[in-house]
């Protein structure tokens, strides 16, 4: 046998050799390649890990999270929800479909409470109380009004398509998070059960002590579920206060008063009504920025009691505060407590006796300036206006200030020159004018101009071109202040004049704030007490309510009487009118 054939009839070593592949290795494959084979599981990994974090911290933080923005902090997610030790425990018992099913269930469930806790935020910071569910989505109509004017048509759509992209990706994600978690107590099981088991003993033990992680609350948590269930209770009472306000809305004491009896201690006297908006108690005593207010009021009282008029004042607790004006207007016309846009429905389609709707059956003209209306408004009827000056008809050729808001001093200069004076129909006028220079945002304020310059109000273009952006101004907190401050002087001052200017001996004025501004002004806590002036030149009309026991000049005493609002309408038809 040749060599060359031997050879070819030996054994192959390498066939022979140990094969030290991994078994799933291809034959081809690099060692370069294996180790990249290892990075991209090890980041599979770590990247799974990461996403099983950022869920479990989105679900805590979404049940952890509080709904004030006073109470956030590192503080509120150092706590230990129960509820989701309950959904743990109820989860891992479930077979495969229904525990997915559940799990994407309750994080759509604990995304829609996550979006209601940032809505309360809001709402506690503009109106200092927490979001209605059933009665509250009218606001959001104002919302967009509110940023339309102040930003524009485009933002405010813009706004509107962000806040629904950015509650869907809140839902998505809660839902994907709550599935993904139970999935990983499902993988983990005896840890979890033992997890599950030890931090309940845990939650149990620091119930019974009572232990806070202030201001979040207390460490045990289950504050989400008690807020759920505050909800529910608010729905099912919201459904219900349509029934109690309609029995209320029928007492009404003087739907049957003869017209010849109503309001005869004011007879042939102009009577005006004026709520200076965002008025409230904290502009007068209390804070730091209320000794320029009060020093404008005195400056008020000299004005007017040096054309001999005198005044006394107390204080209205209002139903709202921060917002929602017309509230606190229908609770003072009506006598009822209006606190919320159902109530205000329910009650402007019934002829409940308002104060304009008694001068108007007593005889007088009755007229609104009104020129936050930018819309058709049937109210109007109910409330007994004869004449209304809105957005349209005011007849503002200026620029506008913010919103649709004119300078108080125009809105008086237009009730005197087309309903006053020269322009005068013949019988007593009684006038309701809703101010706006004291308006957030504070952005654009006016100043005084001479009366027989007002015009047409293109006089105050200049001023509204100087104002300030609404970002630069908010951006600090102590030039807020300031601002709303000097708005409140403004609207004092302007008020004080015209009617020092153009008030006699028939003139009786009635002014009062509609709420307290937003919690950036008050602080947390307020009261929702307002002032409210009654200013007359003849001794007649404050003898008549000489027994209310107000403080004279037009800065209410700390300790003087305090009235809810809806009892003011009562109390002045009945000083007033002869019911013998």
């Amino acid at each position: 046998m040749s060599l060359i054939t031997r050879l070819r009839r030996a054994p192959d070593l390498d066939a022979l050799a140990p094969d030290t592949r991994a078994p799933d290795t291809p034959a081809a494959e690099t060692p370069a390649v294996a180790d990249d084979q290892v990075v991209r599981r090890r980041l599979r990994t770590v990247g799974g890990w990461a996403l099983t974090l950022a869920a479990a911290a989105l679900v805590l933080g979404a049940l952890l999270s509080p709904n004030q923005v006073s109470s956030l902090g590192p503080a509120a997610f150092l706590r230990l929800p129960l509820e989701a030790l309950i959904a743990v425990a109820v989860l891992r018992l479930l077979p495969r479909r229904p525990r997915t099913v559940l799990a994407a269930v309750l994080g759509v469930l604990l995304g829609v409470l996550l979006i209601v806790k940032l809505v309360d935020m809001g709402f506690y910071q503009t109106l200092s109380r927490s979001f209605d569910l059933v009665l509250d989505w009218p606001f959001f109509g104002d919302a967009y009004n509110f940023v339309k004017g102040n930003a524009g048509t485009a933002a405010a759509w813009g706004a509107i398509a962000g806040v629904l992209l950015l509650a869907v990706a809140v839902l998505a994600a809660m839902a994907a998070s709550m599935i993904r978690l139970t999935g990983f107590v499902v993988r983990h099981d005896r840890a979890s059960v033992r997890t599950v088991a030890v931090l309940t003993v845990i939650w149990v033990l620091i119930a019974g002590t009572g232990l806070r992680a202030d201001p979040g609350g207390p460490v045990a948590a289950w504050s989400t579920a008690r807020m759920a269930a505050d909800k529910v209770r608010q729905v099912n009472e919201g459904l219900a206060d349509s029934r109690e306000f309609a029995e209320l809305a029928a007492n009404d004491a003087f739907r049957d008063v003869p017209p010849e009896q109503l309001l005869t201690g004011l007879r042939g006297k102009d009577v005006f009504v004026t709520f200076i908006e965002s008025y409230g108690r904290t502009a007068v005593e209390g804070y730091d920025y209320t000794a320029a207010v009060t020093a404008a009021l005195d400056a008020g009282q000299e004005r007017l009691s040096a054309q001999g008029f005198d005044a006394r004042s107390g204080w209205l607790t209002s139903p709202t505060a921060g917002g929602g004006s017309w509230l606190a207007h229908s609770t003072f016309q009506s006598g009822l407590w209006i606190e919320n846009q159902e109530r205000y429905r329910n009650l402007v389609s019934t002829e409940h006796t308002t104060l304009t709707g008694a001068f108007q059956r007593a005889d007088w003209r009755t007229v609104g300036v009104m020129p936050a209306l930018t819309y058709a408004w049937p109210e109007q009827h109910f409330y007994g206006f004869d004449q209304v000056y809105d957005s349209e008809t005011i007849g503002y050729e200026g620029e506008h200030f913010t919103w649709v808001v004119v300078p108080d001093q125009f809105s008086y200069s237009v009730l005197q020159r087309r309903e006053l004076g020269d322009a005068r129909r013949g019988g007593p006028v009684m006038a309701e004018i809703d101010t706006l220079s004291s308006h957030t945002p504070w952005t654009k304020l006016p100043t005084m101009v001479d009366w027989d310059a007002v015009g047409d109000g293109t006089i105050f273009t200049p001023q509204a071109r100087a104002g300030v952006p609404t970002r630069e101004l908010w951006s600090n907190s102590d030039r807020v202040r300031a601002a709303y401050r000097q708005s409140i002087e403004y609207s004092i001052e302007a008020l004080t004049s015209w009617i020092s200017t153009y008030g006699d001996e028939n003139t009786v004025l009635v002014f009062l704030g509609d709420h307290q501004p937003a919690p950036i002004i008050t602080g947390e806590n307020a009261t929702r007490d307002v002032p409210i002036t009654v200013v007359a030149k003849d001794p007649a009309v404050l003898d008549r309510i000489s027994s209310w026991g107000w403080t004279p000049g037009l800065t209410p005493a700390p300790d003087a009487p305090v009235w809810r609002m809806d009892a003011f309408r009562d109390r002045f038809l009945t000083a007033f009118s002869d019911l013998q």
